[in-house]
């Protein structure tokens, strides 16, 4: 079996793969809907695939993964590892979790941070009901994730957040605002952001006031969630080691899930991981990072100095899915765990998620659940449970490959005129 040929499509907003070759067997990886520009990117690697058995996964890897880098520059690689393993499994007529070393549960956990809902504010009282919106939520989540500090709105709409300016919050940061005030006022979480500045502009010293803050609408979290979900935290990058640890001591008899990306995360092409052990040596609160990281090597040095309790890489940054089960079991042998990033990964990224996470070891908590944007994406997907999720868990289905697949009749209104024969 050979490769014949790999496209890439833009549908909606995710950069869709598909690897075709010489038996009619097809496979399909993802990236992230934030990334629409990746198309050329993917395309550069065509030349290399080109001949190549796609069922020799790890060979054609070793071709094209050391051309890639930090998130966003490694989302192509990993969507072509997603893409390969997909012909392989239906190449050979079997899930791709067999052929990750067989699954060791039957049901993944998944955390909630997608379900969102409109928020009045960032006050305590905001937080609370936004909780209870989420709690009701017909998936059952047992784990829930809220943006804080600088992940959230509140440097935009809380004064005095911090001791420098905030970037992106007047209206000459941004020619192209119609109404600048309006715009402020519609920020409700950190996908808000770009319309303003560059993602994660802000960093700097908290004032005591939002500390106090953040604390107060942590509590009224967790005064809603109480011990039946668990409450876990997406605060920055951008938080000065004093905040970080003073924050996280205060938090400490709330028993947060974990607090993640407190100094570098996502789109920080670097981890600074004597930083994070710093935190992580000072609180008894888990600090999570690593959505952003590409290839095991650049986990290593997080995993061996200790330098922090949850590591959340995100198949498709970190190279695919064979990458992140490499770190999760290194991970494992530090006494560190693993709570994958994935909320922009699509339905295909969902599927695939659900085929790695299910080969993890024990160390693994839950992987963030994927939302289709937009939603008319579910009608051209086959494959997934109706439900997807139940009491917070997503059965393991044993379809070859990925197990997914378009509806081709109705997915095909969604590409672009140039991308016609995508399916072809």
């Amino acid at each position: 079996m050979k490769i014949t040929d790999l496209k890439c499509a833009v549908i909606g907003e995710n950069p869709v793969i598909r690897i075709n070759t010489d038996e009619g067997i097809y496979g399909y990886g993802q990236a992230e809907n934030t990334k629409p520009y990746l198309k050329p990117h993917v395309l550069f690697y065509k030349k290399w695939l080109i001949g190549e058995d796609p069922s020799n996964v790890e060979r054609v890897m070793m071709k094209i993964r050391r051309l890639g880098s930090f998130k966003p520059w490694g989302s192509a690689v990993s969507a072509i590892e997603m893409a390969l393993w997909d012909v392989a499994g239906k190449a050979a007529g079997i899930p791709v979790y067999k052929l990750l070393g067989g699954r060791i549960r039957d049901r993944v956990r998944v955390y909630n941070g997608g379900v969102r809902f409109p928020m009045n504010g960032q006050n305590p009282e905001d937080y609370a009901e936004d909780m209870r919106r989420m709690k009701a939520s017909p998936e059952g989540f047992t784990i829930i994730k809220a943006s804080i500090g600088f992940h959230s709105a509140m440097p935009y709409q809380i004064p005095n957040f911090s001791y420098d300016e905030h970037r992106g919050a007047v209206p000459q940061s941004n020619p192209y605002l119609q109404r600048p005030e309006k715009d402020l006022e519609k920020i409700i979480s950190p996908s808000d952001q770009p319309r303003l500045d560059a993602p994660h502009a802000n960093r700097g010293l908290l004032t005591e006031k939002s500390m106090k803050h953040i604390i107060a609408c942590v509590e009224a979290m967790k005064s809603v969630l109480g011990d039946e979900i668990g409450l876990a935290l997406d605060c920055g990058p951008g938080w000065m080691v004093t905040d970080a640890i003073r924050v996280a001591r205060a938090l400490e008899p709330l028993n947060l899930m974990w607090m993640e990306d407190l100094i570098t995360g996502d789109y920080t092409p670097y981890t600074l991981a004597d930083v994070y052990r710093e935190v992580t040596q000072a609180t008894s609160t888990p600090i999570h990072t690593g959505e952003q990281v590409y290839l095991r090597q650049n986990f290593k040095e997080l995993i061996e100095r200790h330098a922090v309790r949850i590591i959340g890489p995100d198949p498709e940054d970190i190279g695919g899915l064979a990458e992140l089960k490499w770190v999760a079991e290194y991970a494992d042998l530090h006494g560190i765990m693993i709570a994958p990033h994935g909320v922009f990964d699509g339905l295909i990224g969902l599927a695939a998620l659900v085929q790695v996470c299910s080969t993890l070891p024990q160390n693994y908590i839950a992987f963030e659940y994927p939302i289709a944007k937009p939603g008319w994406w579910y009608d051209i997907i086959a494959g997934l449970p109706n439900p997807i999720v139940k009491g917070g868990l997503i059965e393991v289905w044993d379809t070859p490959g990925l197990g997914v697949d378009f509806k081709v009749d109705q997915a095909r209104q969604y590409l672009a005129p140039e991308d016609l024969d995508f399916f072809d």
